[in-house]
C-alpha cells in the first residue's frame, strides 16, 4: 500500500482548514507499520482515506500498483473497539467478512471454528460477546479481521481500552498469530512502547494538520522477543520518539 501526498480538508465559515496536509507513506508485502500521532491529528481519517469511505481533497492510494482512492472493500479493519455483534455468537461475528465476500457460510464457520482454537478461544464458538472478557473480545475481532479476503489490514488502536497487563498480553498475542502469516499491518497507537514493540517501521505525525515529521526504522529481528524490551537501543529509540513528540507539541504551543 503506498500514499502519495494525502491531503484532507474541510470548509468552517468560509475558511478551509486541514485535517491532514500532504502525507505519503508506505507499507511493503508483509511489513508490519506503526503510526504514533497526537490525539486528534487525524490518525483514523487517514485510515477513512485508506479504506475508500473518506476521498482525500488531494493525493491518491495505492494498493498492488493500482490506483484504488475512493474504492471500498480493499481493506480489512479492526476498529478501536471489538465491534462485535451482540446477538450473534462468537463464530457468527468472525465470519462476517467472509458472508459480505460471498464464501458459503458452512465453508467459512469451518475455517472460523479452526482458528478459533488457535487463539485460546476453544470453546466459545456459541457463546455471545458479552460472556467474554476484554480481551477476549479483542481476540474475536482481530480474528474477524485476519479471516477477511482482504490482505491489507488497517488496525485502529485495538488495545488502547485494556488494562497494561491485558495489553501485554494481546501484543504477545498478536505477534504470534502475524508470525504466521505475515499479513501488510497498518497499526495506529499512542503507546511508543507498542510500536517499538511491534513494528518494522513506525511514522511519527505532527498535531493537527497531519504530517510526517519522521520515519523510524526497528532495528531488531524476527521474531519479535519480549527481551528486546529491555535491549538498551529499545530504550534509546523510545527517548528519541518520546523527544521528538514533545518537541511537536512544543512547537505547537509556540
Amino acid at each position: 500500500m503506498e500514499l502519495k501526498g494525502i491531503v484532507k480538508t474541510y470548509e468552517e465559515n468560509g475558511n478551509v482548514e486541514y485535517i491532514i496536509k500532504d502525507i505519503s507513506m508506505t507499507v511493503g508485502k508483509g511489513e508490519f507499520v506503526s503510526i504514533i500521532g497526537p490525539s486528534g491529528c487525524g490518525k483514523s481519517t487517514l485510515f477513512h482515506i485508506i479504506g475508500g469511505l473518506t476521498e482525500p481533497t488531494a493525493g491518491q492510494v495505492w494498493m498492488e500498483g493500482k490506483e484504488v482512492t475512493g474504492q471500498k472493500g480493499l481493506i480489512s479493519y479492526m476498529p478501536q473497539d471489538h465491534a462485535l455483534f451482540p446477538w450473534r455468537t462468537i463464530a457468527e461475528n468472525v465470519i462476517i467478512a467472509q458472508e459480505v465476500a460471498g464464501v458459503p457460510i458452512k465453508a467459512a464457520m469451518v475455517q472460523a471454528r479452526e482458528w478459533l482454537v488457535k487463539v485460546g478461544l476453544a470453546g466459545y464458538e456459541n457463546a455471545y460477546p458479552h460472556i467474554l472478557s476484554g480481551g477476549m473480545q479483542q481476540r474475536a475481532a482481530f480474528l474477524r479481521a485476519l479471516l477477511s479476503p482482504q490482505e491489507f489490514m488497517c488496525l485502529d488502536e485495538p488495545f488502547g481500552s485494556l488494562d497494561a497487563l491485558t495489553r501485554m498480553d494481546m501484543q504477545q498475542w498478536l505477534l504470534s498469530i502475524w508470525e504466521q502469516n505475515k499479513r501488510s499491518v497498518l497499526f495506529i497507537t499512542h503507546s511508543i512502547e507498542e510500536a517499538l514493540y511491534l513494528s518494522d517501521r513506525i511514522y511519527l505525525l505532527s498535531n493537527s494538520p497531519a504530517s510526517v515529521i519522521r520515519e523510524i526504522h526497528v532495528p531488531f529481528s524476527r521474531p519479535r522477543l519480549e527481551e528486546h524490551m529491555n535491549d538498551p537501543v529499545f530504550h534509546a529509540l523510545k527517548q528519541e520518539i518520546y523527544a521528538a513528540m514533545k518537541g511537536e507539541q512544543t512547537n505547537e504551543k509556540h
